[in-house]
C-alpha cells in the first residue's frame, strides 16, 4: 500500500514534466516566429524610410512643401 502514493506522485511529476517540456517547445517556436516578424518589420521600416526620403526630395520640386 505504501507504493501507491509514490506511484501517484511520480505519475503527477511525470505529467508536469511532460507539460513543461511541451511549453518549452512552444516557447521556442514562438521565439523563432517572433524573430521572423522582427526581420520583416525591419524590412518594412527600411522601405518606409526610403519612401519618406524620396517624398522629401519630390515635394520641393513640385512646390508642395510649405517651406
Amino acid at each position: 500500500m505504501t507504493d501507491e502514493p509514490d506511484n501517484i506522485v511520480l505519475h503527477l511529476l511525470r505529467r508536469i514534466d511532460e507539460r513543461t517540456e511541451r511549453m518549452s517547445d512552444d516557447l521556442h517556436d514562438v521565439k523563432v516566429r517572433l524573430t521572423g516578424v522582427e526581420e520583416g518589420l525591419a524590412g518594412v521600416n527600411r522601405r518606409i524610410d526610403r519612401l519618406v526620403h524620396r517624398v522629401e526630395r519630390i515635394e520641393p520640386r513640385l512646390e508642395l512643401s510649405e517651406a
